[in-house]
C-alpha cells in the first residue's frame, strides 16, 4: 500500500477514535501505531519499533515532564504562582501578552520550547483565574509564543545546526539573526492575535484592571524566594551551560537536571510553612499527573517511529523534491511534511536541511531564505504525534478538538504568515 494512503488512513482512524468516540489518547495513539505497521508491511517490526519510539521520548521528556509538573503542583498549592501573577499584572497593563512574551523570551534560552511551557503554566493558569479569561485562552496564547521563538530564532537547535553546517562563506549570521528576529516578532503577534480571535476575547479586555478574583495578602502563604527560585534556577543554569565547557555545568546545566533541580527546591523551600504530608502529597500528585501527559507523548513517539518506517515521510519529500512548484515553497513544503510524519519540530529542522541542503544550487535561492522557508514549515501539521500536543491537551486540560483549532491549525496560520514574510523579504533584500 502507498505509504501517503497509509499515513491518511492512520490521521483519520486516529481522529475517529478521540475526537469521535472519545477513546483515550494513548490507546488510540497506540491502536494507530500498530494499524501502521500491519498496513505497511512490516508486522514483524511493529512491536519493537513501537517501543523503540516510545522509549525514546520517554527518555528525552520523562524528567522534565514529571519534574515541571512537580514544580507546577506545588506554586500553585503554595500561593506562589498567585503571587507571580499578581507580579505580572502590576508590572504590565496586559497579562495575556505578558505571559506570552515570558514563553516567547525564553524558550530558545532554554533549549526546549516544551520546557518553557511547562514552567510558566502554572502562572498563565493563575492569571486566567484571576482575571476570567476563558480557559484555555492563556495556555495557547503561551504555547504558540514558545513556537513563534523556538522556531525562528538563532541560536535555536535546528538553526544553529543549519548556519553551521553551511558556514560563514555560505551564509550569513548577522541575516540570520536579523530576518529571523524580524519574523519571530511579527509571527509571535499573530499567534496572539489567533489565540484571541479563537475564544472571541477582545485585545481591549486584557488589562491588569479587568480583575474578577482579588487574591488577599493572607491567601499567598510564601514568599518571593520561594515563588521565583524553582523557575529562576533552572533558566540560569541552562543558560550557564550554553556559556561554558565545564562538565559539571555541562551535567547540571542539561535541560533534565535543571528542571530537577528546580523540582527538589520547589520541594525544599515551603518547608518552613507547610506540613512534609502535605508537601509529599503534592509531590505525589505532580508524579500521578506527569505520568498521563508521559504516556500521550510516548504514544505520539510510537506512532512516528511507525510512520517513519512505512517510509511516510521519505515518500512524502520525494513527491514535493520533484514537483514543479515554485522554489520558495520546496524547502517550506518538504519541512512541513517531515513535522507532519514526525512531530518533533527540532529533528524536523535537522531532517528537512539534509534532504534540501543537496538541492540548493538547483533552487537558487540565497541560503538564508532557504533556512526561513523551511523553519516556516516546521509550524505545520502538528498533530497526534507531535509531543507538544499532548502535553497542551493535558496540562491545559482541553479536548482534542479544541487543541487540534487552536495548536494546529494556529501553528498552520503562523507558518503560512512566516513563509509570507520569508518571501516578502528575499523579493526586497535579494
Amino acid at each position: 500500500m502507498s505509504p501517503l494512503l497509509i499515513f491518511l488512513i492512520a490521521l483519520v482512524f486516529i481522529l475517529v477514535l478521540t475526537a469521535r468516540l472519545r477513546v483515550h489518547p494513548f490507546i488510540s495513539l497506540i491502536a494507530g501505531s500498530v494499524l501502521v505497521g500491519v498496513l505497511a508491511g512490516e508486522i514483524g517490526a511493529t512491536l519493537d519499533t513501537i517501543t523503540a519510539g516510545m522509549s525514546s521520548i520517554f527518555a528525552q521528556y520523562a524528567i522534565i515532564v514529571t519534574s515541571g509538573s512537580i514544580i507546577g503542583v506545588i506554586l500553585h498549592k503554595t500561593g506562589a504562582t498567585a503571587l507571580i501573577a499578581e507580579d505580572i499584572t502590576k508590572l504590565f497593563k496586559r497579562p495575556i501578552l505578558a505571559i506570552a512574551l515570558l514563553g516567547f523570551v525564553f524558550a530558545v534560552p532554554m533549549m526546549c520550547l516544551i520546557l518553557a511551557f511547562i514552567i510558566f503554566l502554572p502562572v498563565a493558569k493563575d492569571l486566567s483565574d484571576k482575571h476570567g479569561f476563558p480557559k484555555g485562552l492563556t495556555e495557547v496564547a503561551l504555547a504558540l509564543a514558545t513556537m513563534a521563538s523556538f522556531g525562528l530564532l538563532y541560536p535555536s537547535p535546528g538553526i544553529y545546526a543549519f548556519v553551521n553546517e553551511m558556514g560563514p562563506e555560505e551564509i550569513s549570521l548577522t541575516r540570520v539573526l536579523f530576518i529571523g528576529a524580524t519574523i519571530a516578532t511579527v509571527v509571535f503577534f499573530i499567534g496572539y492575535l489567533y489565540a484571541s480571535r479563537y475564544y472571541n476575547f477582545s485585545l481591549k479586555a486584557d488589562c491588569c484592571e479587568n480583575m474578577v478574583k482579588q487574591e488577599s495578602e493572607t491567601k499567598i502563604l510564601t514568599y518571593r524566594t520561594a515563588s521565583y527560585i524553582p523557575i529562576l534556577v533552572p533558566i540560569l543554569l541552562i543558560v550557564t551551560r550554553l556559556l561554558t565547557n565545564i562538565p559539571v555545568i555541562e551535567l547540571i546545566g542539561h535541560e533534565s537536571i535543571a528542571l530537577f533541580s528546580g523540582a527538589i527546591l520547589a520541594m525544599t523551600l515551603p518547608a518552613r510553612n507547610f506540613a512534609s504530608a502535605d508537601i509529599r502529597a503534592w509531590v505525589e500528585k505532580g508524579i500521578r499527573r506527569s505520568g498521563l501527559v508521559l504516556l500521550d507523548i510516548c504514544g505520539g513517539g510510537a506512532l512516528g517511529a511507525t510512520l517513519a518506517v512505512a517510509g511516510v515521510g521519505e515518500a512524502l519529500g520525494n513527491m514535493l523534491l520533484e514537483s514543479s512548484i515554485p522554489v520558495l515553497l520546496v524547502p517550506f513544503l518538504v519541512a512541513a511534511a517531515v513535522q507532519t510524519v514526525q512531530g518533533s519540530r527540532m529533528v524536523t529542522l535537522f531532517i528537512a536541511s539534509a534532504l534540501v541542503i543537496p538541492i540548493m544550487p538547483e533552487l537558487g535561492l540565497p541560503a538564508e531564505i532557504v533556512l526561513f522557508s523551511m523553519a516556516s514549515g516546521t509550524f505545520l501539521i502538528s498533530h497526534f504525534n507531535d509531543p507538544y500536543f499532548w502535553i497542551l491537551a493535558d496540562f491545559a486540560e482541553m479536548e482534542t478538538l479544541e487543541v487540534l483549532k487552536t495548536y494546529t491549525i494556529g501553528g498552520a496560520v503562523m507558518g503560512v504568515c512566516s513563509l509570507l514574510i520569508t518571501g516578502v523579504i528575499y523579493m526586497v533584500f535579494y
